[in-house]
This record gives structure tokens, sequence and C-alpha cells, in this order.
């Protein structure tokens, strides 16, 4: 086993090498919500279709990074219990019953996302044979069952760290920020919810406190590394962090 006091001195040197996030005034321009949210929408993903009611959002490029990895085994979730944190509408947990998941916790705390993720899920998963699929509508972990622990937690936050709109729809999913990370590796430590040997990936940018994030995690005993990167050529960097606790590096 690896030393996890060499681990967490990595993860402290990495936490020196994130960028700052983008000024302002470029953050809430590359941040301009759409019109269409308070609408019907529809979203197409490996052939599948998804219907998306209004104050659901339509997951964009970064939720690629996720579901896309579940599916081909990037992020290995077959045989494994997993929480999709965040699940708007759903296609990550569609992702993970089709590559094999155990158990699927699928979390939000906008009930109409939870209900909307449920309906893709049976559409999609069930009817195939499926696994156990559990939906929870949750404040981060304030609301999620007891004593319920995962093998693996992905969550694409709202952590673009300065405000684009008054709309709470829009903040909910886009401008909480940081702090939202804050409680989110607070609660996953106090509650134990990760397994022995689990992993956490988060998706964030340099619209984010990248340092701020990474910093809460280890706080709290998540060492972090860095498992991708996306440069979207507009001043934009998307990492993509996997997290696993000290002691289980």
């Amino acid at each position: 086993m690896v030393d996890p006091r060499i681990e967490t001195a990595r993860g402290r040197s990495l936490l020196e090498t994130l960028p700052e996030p983008l000024p302002a005034e470029r953050i809430i321009a590359l941040n301009q919500p759409g019109t269409d949210l308070h609408s019907h929408r529809e979203y197409e993903w490996n052939g599948l279709r998804f219907e998306a009611p209004p104050g659901v959002f339509l997951p964009g490029h970064t939720s690629r990074m996720i579901y896309d990895r579940l599916f081909d085994g990037r992020i290995e979730v077959r045989g494994r219990r997993y929480v999709a944190m965040g699940v708007g509408l759903g296609v990550e947990t569609v992702a993970a019953g089709l590559a094999g998941a155990r158990r699927i916790h699928a979390v939000d705390v906008h009930p109409d996302s939870v209900t909307t993720a449920a309906h893709h899920f049976e559409r999609h998963v069930a009817p195939a044979g499926s696994p156990v699929f559990v939906p929870v509508v949750a404040d981060v972990f304030e609301g999620f069952p007891e004593g319920v622990q995962s093998d693996l937690i992905t969550f694409n936050p709202p952590a673009v760290s300065h405000p684009v709109s008054d709309d709470p729809d829009i903040v909910r999913n886009v401008c909480v920020g940081a702090p939202l990370l804050e409680r989110f590796f607070t609660q996953l430590a106090e509650r134990e919810i990760l397994a022995p040997g689990g992993e956490v990936f988060v998706v964030a940018s340099t619209t984010a406190d990248l340092r701020g994030i990474v910093g809460h995690a280890l706080v709290h005993g998540f060492v972090p590394e860095v498992r991708d990167l996306h440069d979207w050529q507009d001043g934009v960097v998307t990492h993509l962090f996997r997290f696993v606790r000290g002691d289980a590096s």
C-alpha cells in the first residue's frame, strides 16, 4: 500500500499547480444561459433519446466527460454501487446501467430532475434487466439514505464562481460555486458514504475556484489526481478530478 502521507503530499503539490479562475467578466460572458430552460427540449446520446421537461437542465459537453467514460469503462462501474450526484436528465445513470452497475442512486436537489432520470432509466435500461435504481431527492447528501455506502460517485457540480443569472433554476445548475463542494466533501467524510477503495470523480473548470475545491477535499482526507483535461480553446480548461480517501490511495 502506498504511504498515505506521500499521497497527501502529492495532492498538496497538485493544489499549488492548479490555475486561478478566469477573470469574472470572462466567466460571466462564457456562461450566459440559454432562453429555453423553461420549455420542453430533447437530447440524444448514443442513439438514445431523452426528453427534458421545463427546469431540467440538458447536459453540456463537460457532462460527457463523465457518462462517456462510465459507458466505455474508463470509469469502472461494472458490478459497483454508484451514486450519480446532480443527476439532472439522468444520462449518466443510463450509461452506468448499460455498463453493468450493481446499484445506482440518482441524486438531485430538484425533484423533477430525479423523476426525469428515473423515467429515462426505466425506458432505456430496465427492459433489458437492470441494477437496483434508487431515486433520491437530496441537498447534496442531506436526505440521502442513512448507512448506504457507494463504490463510485460522480459529480459535475454547478461550480461557476460568479453569478450569471437571478433565475433560481439557472443558479442551481450553473453557479452555486465552490461552497457547494465544501459541503459535498464534508458530508461525504462525516457520513462515510464512500466505501473502502471507492472513488469520486468531479468535473470542474477554470470558471470555478479549482484550488478551493481541491483544498476542501484535502482537508477532509480526500487525495486528488487529475484524470483528464480538456482545453476548449476559449480560455476554459476543464479538469476531471479523481479523489480517493487518503488511507486508500
